[in-house]
C-alpha cells in the first residue's frame, strides 16, 4: 500500500521532515539560473546609446551594425571595416531578403556617420531596419525646452 506508514501504529506524530521534494525545487531553480544567466552575459563593446522615451520591440535582428564616438564601425560587436560591412551586409541580403539590420550610434557619436550607415544599407537593397535606442529616458512634457 503506497500511503501505509513503514513504523508501528498510525497515531503518532511525523517527526522526520522529507527533504526529498525541497531539494528537487532548488536543483531546478538551480538550473533555470544556469541557462538564464548565459542569455543575460553577453561580451560587446561599449557603446553609450542615446535616450528616447519612445520605441519597441523588435524581432530578433539579423546584423546589428555599431557606431561608436570615435567613428569605427562594428558589426555584431566586432570591429569592421566599411568594405568589410558592404560586403556581408550584401552577402546576408542575398540569403535572405527580409534581413534586418539594427543600427547603434554612440551618443557622442556625429550625426553624418549614423545617417549614412542607413543609407548603405538601404542602398544595399535592405529595407528592413531600426535605430537603436536606449528607453530609460522619460520626456517631461512641463519641462521648458533647450536653447538653441
Amino acid at each position: 500500500m503506497a500511503g501505509a506508514k513503514l513504523r508501528g501504529g498510525g497515531d503518532e506524530p511525523i517527526t522526520e521532515i522529507n527533504i526529498v521534494p525541497l531539494v528537487d525545487i532548488i536543483l531546478v531553480v538551480l538550473i533555470i539560473f544556469m541557462v538564464t544567466t548565459t542569455y543575460i552575459v553577453k561580451p560587446a563593446i561599449k557603446i553609450d546609446l542615446p535616450d528616447a522615451a519612445t520605441g519597441e520591440n523588435l524581432e530578433p535582428t539579423s546584423l546589428g551594425i555599431g557606431v561608436a564616438a570615435d567613428g569605427r564601425l562594428m558589426l555584431d560587436g566586432k570591429l569592421i571595416t566599411e568594405d568589410e560591412l558592404k560586403a556581408r551586409v550584401s552577402e546576408e541580403f542575398a540569403k535572405d531578403k527580409n534581413v534586418v539590420c539594427l543600427i547603434s550610434g554612440d551618443k557622442d557619436a556625429r550625426f553624418g556617420p549614423v545617417v549614412h550607415m542607413v543609407d548603405l544599407v538601404k542602398t544595399l537593397g535592405v529595407t528592413k531596419f531600426a535605430v537603436n535606442i536606449d528607453p530609460n529616458l522619460v520626456i517631461n512634457p512641463d519641462a521648458p525646452a533647450a536653447a538653441p
